[in-house]
């Protein structure tokens, strides 16, 4: 979720509401071969474990895990942020029944700390100014400094992992945005509300404290040289087509996939990862799941209520 995206994605943002953008996104997105077929259904658009108690997915999936970063992009650099939501009349569709329960394991879907946290337009952080306890800079190429070239520590560890295999594989890799803090959130959203008021901030801007980014879970990834970055092109990228192959077999997935933005509530990023664990991540590929609201159970959040 990239908040200070370049006009040219905003511009995409208002086509694709006024029904011209499908067009003008699949210039820049891959061809419908590259696309991993949608779940069934849907339409087409995170760790050190602590514990808790069993109870449906919609709500906790027992045992919270370790705790996530939230870290604040540093001055200059350019912050996540999420695409236009879906029309306000879209309705919400009803979970299914979690997917997930039948993981061995299972995670909170409410605790910051936990690898399954659910954070969306209608589930913010509790507490919203939460911090991780375990922010690390990962030892990997970066495009930001400071505070942003953070996550939580398990995080960081599997982006490792995963940045190596990228290179060995030949492709350059960069963490373009990782931890975004609640200060920072709400400076950025309320400079968007000042501008264009608060209709048009949502289109552009997480509203402070339901953002991914503060949970030290989820990160931007960039191709090194800064082509497409945080625009839809970058789907083309060779960053983004190895980790839409390749991530799941180190507990990432594309936390906002294509066409699922009635669901999610943001359109398609190809360059923003969310952990969720190797075992959770590479079942949803397998069963070609989606978006996390259907893998675990919970309703669409297509708009904020």
């Amino acid at each position: 979720m990239c908040s200070d995206c370049s006009s040219g994605r905003r511009a995409m943002a208002r086509l694709l509401l006024t029904g011209a953008g499908l067009t003008a996104l699949a210039a820049c997105t891959p061809n419908p071969a590259q696309q991993e077929a949608p779940a069934a259904g849907s339409s087409v658009a995170g760790t050190s474990a602590s514990s808790g108690s069993s109870a449906p997915a919609s709500t906790t999936s027992s045992a919270p895990g370790s705790p996530t970063a939230s870290a604040a992009p540093s001055s200059g650099t350019s912050a996540k942020s999420p695409s236009a939501p879906a029309p306000s009349t879209t309705t919400a569709a009803a979970a299914p029944p979690s997917a997930a329960l039948r993981l061995p394991k299972q995670y909170s879907l409410n605790a910051p700390t936990s690898p399954w946290v659910i954070v969306n337009k209608h589930r913010p952080l509790k507490p919203a100014n939460f911090v991780p306890p375990n922010l690390v800079q990962p030892k990997v190429a970066l495009a930001v400094t400071g505070e942003a070239a953070q996550l939580n520590s398990t995080t960081a560890a599997a982006a490792e992992r995963m940045f190596a295999a990228a290179a060995a594989d030949g492709v350059t890799m960069t963490l373009a945005s990782g931890y975004r803090s609640y200060a920072t959130q709400t400076v950025t959203y309320n400079g968007y509300v000042s501008s264009q008021g608060r209709a048009a901030a949502d289109t552009a801007s997480a509203r402070p404290g339901h953002s991914e980014h503060q949970t030290g879970w989820a990160f931007d990834i960039g191709d090194g040289g800064g082509a497409c970055s945080f625009q839809p092109c970058f789907a083309e990228q060779p960053a983004a087509v190895w980790a839409k192959a390749n991530a799941h077999r180190f507990g990432f997935v594309v936390r906002y996939p294509w066409m699922q933005h009635t669901i999610t509530g943001y359109f398609y990023e190809s360059w923003h990862l969310r952990y969720i664990g190797v075992e959770a991540a590479t079942d949803m590929r397998k069963r070609g799941i989606a978006t996390l609201e259907e893998y675990f159970g919970v309703e669409a959040a297509p708009g904020y209520r």
